[in-house]
């Protein structure tokens, strides 16, 4: 059975569309993953408030943070939820809006060459278990369609500006379960 269907939308995830998506460049390898931490509110991991954000649809009256974003216009390809759900919002083919300004390895503008992996989370507490093994099915599944040669924090791509995926990523545990794939740590990143 195939995984994949067309424009990169994973089979098993749940599916919600974005808007904040355009058409990558032509003849631009997905070749990074960048990951990322979001909660909305700050510190909060319940609600659908990431996916109304990535839609949109985030009411700035509702909590005094939403007043501050309510107006951005971001995504990501896929949320890991804490519970270890997975949610995909940009077909990966596309070019998602989640790093910004940024640049890796001299390459500017990393969206064009990216999957953007938000992780429900935040700097102040480490990620449940059953997050981390979808985390890892999820880039199992990505390297097996695209040729994914690297995996980068946030804070990496877009330095001073971002701290995310955090002091609690396991950078380790990725490297041990995802040989071959360069870290930020091997490239003087």
């Amino acid at each position: 059975m195939k995984q994949w269907r067309g424009e990169g939308w994973l089979k098993g995830t749940r599916w919600v569309i974005s808007p904040n998506q355009g058409a990558r460049p032509v003849d631009s390898d997905v070749s990074l993953i960048v990951l990322h931490h979001i909660s909305l509110p700050p510190e909060n991991f319940s609600g659908d408030w990431i996916e109304r954000f990535f839609t949109n649809r985030l009411d700035p009256k509702i909590h005094p943070y939403f007043a501050t974003i309510a107006d951005m216009q971001v995504s990501a390809h896929f949320v890991v939820r804490r519970d270890g759900c997975v949610i995909q919002f940009v077909g990966c083919d596309r070019r998602a809006w989640h790093a910004g300004q940024s640049s890796w390895q001299g390459h500017a503008n990393c969206n064009d060459y990216s999957v953007g992996i938000e992780l429900e989370g935040s700097d102040m507490q480490p990620f449940p278990a059953e997050q981390y093994r979808a985390l890892w099915g999820l880039i199992t599944k990505l390297r097996g369609r695209y040729p994914i040669s690297a995996i980068a924090g946030h804070c990496h791509v877009a330095p001073g500006r971002k701290t995310d995926p955090g002091p609690y990523f396991d950078w380790a545990d990725l490297r041990a379960r995802h040989p071959g794939l360069a870290l930020p740590s091997e490239v003087g990143a």
